[in-house]
């Protein structure tokens, strides 16, 4: 008997821990607020097993109680809970053209937050994660009190080694063999451990989840990352296809036609050499310092050199993304940065180069949407990346 009692303890244990998540899960992936009850008919659990788990989590601060609203119904209304405010995750971010910090909570609010512009193109690693840091640990110093971090992220527009955290390469910052852990102070990351990832991968979570844990409209997509070069991923499931390394994903580097520019990571012809928003901007006859809202503009007022610039950029991406459509099979593709500003403009030519070249057109025409605008959406996903630690294995974070 006693040999027995230490496996059941630990089963009672897990199961305890698995409902704790199920509860945590099933409010945090719902569009309104749920009563116990509510909880208790979803998870299929009784409501006295609902009640007291919530409970337990409204303690812990992952979940959260609110107002009722009557409604005008007779009888005491349930109170509704939501996903709590106590928790947050820091999601920071290295783009080619700025530096950004983010502090995220379980309902998917900003906290606090800073973004500082800046031109990053073959700066050195150790100055721009330092001055990160120090945006880092101003925007921390600033946090209330019964704040509390669950984890530290940082998106990086390259391919990561997830093992390790090390940056392996980043052509449009121009570096290579960087582990940003060993660069950042500790009051930078709250002295938690940092976990690196690709910019556009962490971007994508933020068209996968509305909020963390809630599921966004699109549940397959191709996501699109537009900045000075464009990175990509895949999303199956709500969830990012990160291939046998985490390196899947760079459509900005698929060929386009291999006579075509030189790009930044020494092959020539990438997509991004004709869709990214520096080549956009040239091509339209601007300079790097105007904005692609401005080239959207001039190409809807008819100027010549816009919209021939936006019709290249729509034919590369055609041919891109036809490939990748007709590999992976998700036609429904996202735009996000600088291309979600010019994606009524480039859609009409893009969903007709999609019709020509993808094989299940004609059954499915793939679809183009534009993501909703989201200061550093990689930060962003960094922070949801974290947050999601906490609806995994709820019982962690109780006290």
């Amino acid at each position: 008997m006693t040999a027995l009692e230490p496996r059941t303890g630990a089963r009672q244990s897990s199961l305890r821990a698995s409902n704790l998540a199920l509860v945590a899960r099933t409010v945090c992936a719902s569009a309104r607020p749920l009563s116990r009850a509510d909880v208790a008919a979803l998870t299929s659990m009784t409501r006295t097993t609902a009640t007291r788990l919530a409970d337990e989590l409204v303690a812990g601060g992952v979940l959260a109680e609110i107002e009722p609203d009557g409604g005008g119904r007779r009888g005491r209304p349930a109170t509704p809970l939501v996903p709590g405010g106590r928790l947050a995750a820091l999601g920071l971010q290295v783009n080619a053209g700025f530096l950004a910090v983010r502090v995220v909570d379980l309902r998917g609010r900003a906290v606090a937050e800073s973004l500082e512009h800046t031109d990053l193109v073959g700066s050195d690693p150790a100055a721009t994660l330092q001055r990160l840091g120090e945006l880092s640990a101003r925007v921390l110093g600033g946090l209330p009190g019964e704040l509390r971090l669950v984890g530290a992220g940082l998106a990086l527009p390259g391919i990561v080694a997830a093992a390790t955290g090390t940056l392996l390469r980043a052509p449009n910052l121009g570096w290579s063999d960087v582990c940003p852990a060993q660069l950042l102070a500790p009051d930078a990351v709250a002295g938690l451990p940092l976990r690196v990832g690709n910019e556009a991968n962490l971007a994508a979570r933020t068209v996968a989840e509305a909020a963390p844990g809630r599921p966004g409209a699109f549940p397959d997509f191709v996501y699109l990352s537009g900045e000075i070069g464009i990175g990509g991923a895949a999303v199956l499931a709500g969830d990012v296809m990160a291939g046998r390394h985490g390196w899947a994903g760079e459509i900005g580097h698929v060929c386009v036609d291999p006579a075509g520019p030189a790009c930044r990571c020494g092959s020539t012809g990438c997509l991004e050499t004709y869709a990214g928003r520096d080549a956009l901007l040239a091509a339209a006859g601007l300079t790097p310092a105007s904005t692609t809202a401005h080239l959207a503009e001039l190409a809807a007022s008819g100027e010549d050199r816009a919209r021939g610039a936006l019709a290249g950029a729509a034919r590369a991406l055609a041919v891109a993304l036809a490939g990748v459509v007709n590999v992976l099979d998700i036609p429904t593709v996202v735009l996000g940065g600088h291309l979600a500003q010019v994606a009524d403009l480039v859609r009409p030519d893009l969903e007709a180069g999609l019709r020509a070249r993808v094989l299940s057109a004609r059954w499915t025409p793939p679809a183009i949407h534009a993501a909703t605008p989201t200061p550093a959406a990689g930060a962003t996903g960094a922070a949801y990346r974290e947050l999601s630690t906490v609806l995994e294995d709820p019982a962690r974070w109780l006290a």
